[in-house]
């Protein structure tokens, strides 16, 4: 279990990735934290971490054919509070789970946690441009956008990985490559 405020000091160490708004959310099971650099639906109805029944979100990038996916998804019986991307991500993993993965065209990295099922979904755009880094401590699991945010939150000091060892993955014609740059952090592998 993380410290409230411990967590909070952190979630300000990024503060400059979106200045606009700051969100946690808190249960039993888990907390999340988002910074928010408002770009699409600047109301705060946009907030994050999102929540929709049983699904929170915390989402950074953006999804260029989100509008696509939210005619789809209005086709399909969805009524949508928000103008944002983030909305339309959170309804598509809703409808199709990870299979959503394979309709977003774009730059992103999300968690979404369902508290029905208590299964933590991390996901990164195919191209790896935005971070996501996680660590398994005790029996947490710790993510974050940067590493300086993760490696404060965690129980035991980290080392610099010195047989460090790339290994590559062919990915729909791209190399795709994992590097513990640091021992027990990794990234968030690309989708494909």
């Amino acid at each position: 279990k993380v410290n409230k405020v411990k967590f909070q000091e952190n979630l300000n160490i990024i503060n400059h990735r979106g200045p606009d708004n700051q969100g946690i959310y808190q249960d039993e099971d888990i907390i999340f934290g988002h910074n928010r650099l408002s770009i699409l639906d600047t109301n705060l109805r946009s907030s994050q971490p999102m929540s929709y029944k049983h699904l929170i979100i915390t989402y950074n990038g953006e999804i260029y054919n989100y509008l696509e996916i939210k005619n789809k998804l209005i086709k399909k019986g969805y009524k949508f509070k928000t103008t944002s991307d983030t909305e339309v991500v959170l309804m598509a993993w809703l409808e199709w789970s990870y299979k959503c993965l394979e309709l977003f065209e774009g730059m992103f990295a999300f968690a979404i946690w369902d508290n029905k099922t208590k299964i933590l979904f991390l996901a990164r755009d195919k191209f790896g441009e935005k971070p996501l880094f996680w660590a398994k401590d005790n029996k947490d699991i710790i993510f974050s956008s940067e590493l300086s945010a993760l490696i404060n939150l965690l129980s035991f000091k980290p080392k610099i990985n010195k047989n460090n060892k790339a290994n590559h993955k062919f990915i729909k014609n791209v190399i795709a490559v994992r590097m513990e740059i640091i021992k027990h952090i990794k990234p968030i592998l690309l989708t494909t």
